[in-house]
């Protein structure tokens, strides 16, 4: 094939439609369902479009005849003709709460979310992804020819063998609701070969499909108690995640609030200050703003400001370095550019590194020693897999948990990929948010590290100190789209800058922008209102900059006197 015929039939798989239709359905308790090959979704009826439907939808032109709707008995049948490759028809169908359900398929999945009465799904190799209460429900899956392949949110009975090679998961669950007793639900799965998840996000399924011992990051995020991290652990390894949970004491009760008659008296003329940080639509921070482009507010009304100054507040970083196996070659490479960034930043941040691979650990904990961090970075090897996630959700947990209130970045070297984590990426992003930590999320692929290395071997930066440069070039120079659509959002989220690098010169380049970044936010001091801590509580800041395009972030309040 030339190339201009390959790069044409390339842009064709580009413009590919889905092509979509909607059909009406009979309002029924009892709806029997089955597509061979292609997806079965069925949801449960929302308000605003409480009558039952089914869509179709295919990126190929279908004939309505290859489906067929009809009803008897009480009971809505719909029927997909059996397909092949590209003319697969996938359906998802909405049904009203507590309906009786009957899906079939052979290869497609099934997938079923919402308050049924009865669901039973029958594949030979489709996953089978289940979304259901858990107060009141039965279950029994069968594989027929293979060992069970099963992720739940809650741990559910041992597998039981049977005759001919069967495996059989049953029980029931029975947990309490607040909203009292609930009507049961009966879960019956047979598949030959499937998988099936019980409440479980595909996303975090694990590669190998088995719970596995939890790592020390795992546990540093149920000792620190961040619910939406807790959850994404449990959801991912329940068995580990109980037993562990089990030998850690009761949490204490949440601090109650102080009374306002214990509150420090607020003197009429009360001077506070806040450190805040100004950025343009693609997070770049703003500098050279003076008094006069600031309004702030407290609890709603505005307040004089006397003073804007550029802050001179240190900062807690955290350098997390990926020493996984795609570095393993390259472990002095990761050392010098650490050493680099330590160098850069501003002598009175302090800097703590963590490196990690299947698991994480703590090379240095906060100081501003350069020295004793230079040191650290000799101690470690690399090699393994990569849990990414999961390093960034220790740092919350861990690392940043005593530091709450004072500005805090991450800084992370790594290529982006994760294959190892507990955590999956969606369940991270809510920690991060509330954590008020900035992350900047420095993204280099394998062959830019690896061309670097080879240049420093062999005294030259030019693509002869690469065995293979084609190869290095395009297989491995390259983020992967998910990497850099997730190191965007990271950024973006928590008001930090994202890097992508794509040669040894950005790096550094990277390293003078950050520390630009950090130094460019600014302390204004402004007049309180003497009533603004009534009632023990903490008044509401907002602060404006009077340009177009402008986002404020309030890092933190300053101490008085600061």
């Amino acid at each position: 094939m030339t190339l201009l015929a390959l790069m044409l039939s390339v842009v064709g798989l580009g413009v590919a439609q889905d092509f979509r239709e909607r059909y009406p359905l009979a309002s029924s308790g009892q709806y029997e369902i089955e597509n061979p090959n292609g997806r079965i979704r069925v949801e449960v009826a929302t308000k605003e479009d409480s009558e039952p439907s089914v869509t179709a939808s295919s990126i190929k032109r279908f004939a309505r005849s290859k489906i067929t709707i009809g009803s008897a008995k009480g009971k809505v049948r719909i029927e997909v003709a059996p397909t092949s490759g590209d003319d697969r028809i996938d359906l998802v169908v909405s049904v009203p709460e507590r309906s009786v359900l009957r899906l079939v398929s052979k290869e497609g999945e099934i997938s079923f979310s919402g308050d049924f009465k009865e669901v039973s799904a029958e594949t030979t190799t489709g996953s089978v992804i289940a979304d259901l209460p858990l107060e009141n429900l039965k279950y029994k899956l069968l594989w027929t020819a293979s060992r069970p392949r099963l992720v739940s949110q809650k741990e559910l009975s041992e597998p039981d063998e049977r005759n001919a090679g069967k495996f059989v998961v049953e029980g029931e669950l029975k947990e309490p609701s607040a909203d009292g007793p609930r009507d049961r639900t009966d879960l019956e799965v047979r598949t030959a070969r499937g998988i099936v998840l019980l409440n479980v996000d595909p996303s975090e399924v694990p590669s190998n499909l088995t719970e596995r011992p939890l790592t020390e990051a795992a546990k540093a995020m149920i000792r620190g108690g961040d619910i939406l991290l807790t959850e994404a652990i449990r959801r991912a390894s329940p068995k580990y995640f109980g037993d562990y949970a089990s030998t850690l004491p009761p949490r204490r009760a949440s601090p109650e609030l102080l009374a306002a008659s214990k509150r420090p008296a607020v003197s009429p003329a009360a001077i506070r200050k806040v450190n805040v940080q100004v950025t343009d639509e693609n997070n770049r921070a703003i500098a050279g703003l003076m008094e006069k482009d600031f309004v702030l507010t407290e609890n709603g009304r505005e307040r004089e400001i006397i003073s804007v100054e550029t802050s001179s507040a240190s900062f807690n970083l955290v350098l997390l370095l990926d020493v996984s196996g795609s570095v393993v070659s390259y472990v002095d490479f990761i050392r010098k550019a650490a050493r680099s960034f330590v160098n850069t930043v501003d002598r009175n941040d302090k800097v703590a590194i963590v490196i990690f691979n299947d698991d994480v650990k703590t090379l240095s904990a906060f100081t501003t020693d350069r020295g004793r961090l230079s040191e650290s970075l000799d101690t470690f090897d690399a090699g393994g897999g990569t849990a990414y996630y999961d390093a960034l959700g220790y740092i919350l947990s861990d690392t940043l948990s005593a530091l709450s209130g004072e500005p805090s970045a991450i800084v992370a070297l790594t290529d982006g990929e994760d294959n190892r984590s507990f955590l999956s990426f969606n369940s991270l992003l809510g920690s991060i948010q509330e954590s008020g930590a900035l992350v900047y999320p420095l993204y280099v692929p394998a062959g830019v590290i690896s061309r670097a290395a080879a240049a420093e071997k062999y005294g030259t930066r030019d693509q002869g100190s690469v065995p293979d440069p084609l190869r290095d070039k395009y297989l491995f120079e390259q983020l992967t789209e998910k990497a850099a659509e997730e190191g965007e959002m990271l950024a973006r989220i928590s008001g930090g800058v994202y890097y992508p690098i794509s040669r040894l010169s950005e790096l550094q380049n990277a390293y003078d922008d950050i520390v630009r970044q950090l130094r460019t936010s600014y302390t204004v001091t402004y007049r309180s209102d003497p009533t603004a801590a009534d009632a023990g509580t903490f008044p509401r800041i907002r602060v404006k900059v009077k340009r177009e395009g402008t986002f404020v972030r309030v890092a933190s309040e300053l101490p008085p006197g600061s």
